[in-house]
């Protein structure tokens, strides 16, 4: 089956979620990077564990749906 148009965007969320963990878990430079160079953007989404975690928490549940659906 040919990956559609959800399962693209379902690797690039996921993709996201996965590297703002590793951001906010084990990287400290780019935590600073971020919050330095994002500040407007980081007002609204902040660099924090718990929401990261949620974050990837909610992407592989929506794979797990998209999975279930046959989409991916």
């Amino acid at each position: 089956m040919a990956l559609g148009f959800e399962g693209i965007i379902f690797y690039v969320v996921l993709l996201d979620s996965v590297m703002a963990n590793i951001m906010v878990w084990f990287s400290p430079k780019l935590l600073k990077w971020y919050t330095t160079y994002w500040s407007k953007f980081a007002k609204d989404f902040p660099p924090a564990k718990g929401w990261c975690a949620y974050y990837f928490v909610l992407v592989v549940w929506i794979g797990y749906g998209l999975n279930r659906l046959g989409i991916i």
